[in-house]
């Protein structure tokens, strides 16, 4: 299965936040739309970082409250591992583990094209198991 796939059943739709904003806006981007991550972008198309809800933790742990008026650019991760939409979701799920990565933004011709989760990840790898068994059973009863 390909990444596309999940975009087509997730769609492309990608929070971003400048890099100016402020962690606490960050936070409230969060909140709103549910997310566990956001891509940090100036334009909405080309990526400058990313940043997640476990960014802002360990930098509250570290800092204190104050973190929450810096710029999202004072915590966000700068390199960024990304896929092409016909990227392999079994690699990227390898990346992801072994690298621990939960979020990774899909670029395609150099502009952002949406973001997978590790549970889109699972959910793609679990409806694919679902879909060959219910091929066996099948075959074996035939």
């Amino acid at each position: 299965m390909l990444i596309d796939a999940i975009l087509r059943t997730k769609g492309t739709a990608v929070a971003t936040v400048p890099p100016d904003a402020s962690v606490r806006r960050l936070l409230a981007v969060l909140a709103e739309q549910n997310i566990g991550a956001v891509v940090v972008s100036e334009d909405g198309a080309t990526i400058a970082g990313i940043v997640s809800e476990r960014d802002v933790v360990r930098r509250l742990n570290e800092q204190g409250a104050e973190v929450l008026d810096a710029p999202v650019s004072a915590i966000m991760t700068t390199e960024v591992r990304t896929c092409a939409p016909d990227a392999n979701v079994d690699e990227l799920r390898r990346t992801m583990t072994t690298h621990r990565i939960r979020h990774v933004p899909v670029v395609n011709g150099g502009r952002l094209a949406g973001l997978v989760s590790i549970g889109d990840v699972v959910k793609s790898a679990i409806e694919e198991l679902e879909t060959e068994k219910a091929h066996l059973v099948e075959y074996i009863h035939r």
